[in-house]
């Protein structure tokens, strides 16, 4: 049997390796797709990838599918039922950042027209394709992160720090950083 060589962050984790092979690093220009991993990386801030994505369909269900108008509009008693949902990851102030982050990032499509046309708007609108052999080796935030941390800041968004950015660059296919012998290289 041929295994295919993967990033070695995922291997051993059936749920890690399905997220690795299908999602992570395929580029992303819709909205909707920026903007769920935009919420799960505000949640993963000091935690691991892995928890939030055990938890994905528990906050996919408690957030109306990632639907930032909805999530904009969001009132305290939201905020107080999501603070008592045990499926998700339940921090007053990534909660709170949510509906903060949803509201600007609105605003943001109404200046730029989309979301996307904003944020890889900072790549030149395609992926940057870095050369790593080994993950371990991995930035935890570049240049381009922190002046994309900074900018989302200055425009209302909270829990975007630089190490937070890369890591939804990466996710969201804004930056390649799957190993160059990994089968997924060449393919996102």
């Amino acid at each position: 049997m041929n295994k295919k060589h993967k990033c070695g962050w995922c291997v051993g984790d059936t749920l890690y390796e399905a997220y690795h092979d299908e999602e992570w690093g395929v580029p992303a220009y819709d909205d909707a797709t920026i903007f769920e991993f935009l919420i799960l990386e505000t949640f993963q801030a000091g935690l691991s990838w892995i928890t939030v994505l055990r938890k994905r369909e528990n906050f996919r269900k408690a957030f109306d599918d990632f639907n930032y108008k909805k999530i904009a509009n969001y009132k305290q008693d939201k905020i107080d039922a999501l603070l008592q949902n045990t499926g998700i990851i339940r921090n007053k102030l990534k909660v709170k950042a949510t509906i903060t982050n949803a509201q600007a990032f609105i605003k943001i499509q109404e200046e730029f027209g989309s979301f996307s046309k904003y944020i890889w708007g900072f790549v030149d609108g395609k992926p940057i394709k870095n050369k790593l052999k080994n993950y371990k080796k991995t930035p935890a935030n570049t240049a381009i992160s922190d002046a994309l941390s900074k900018d989302l800041k200055k425009r209302g968004f909270r829990f975007v720090g630089s190490t937070v950015v890369y890591a939804h660059m990466q996710a969201t296919g804004m930056v390649n950083d799957h190993e160059v012998d990994c089968f997924r290289y060449n393919e996102v």
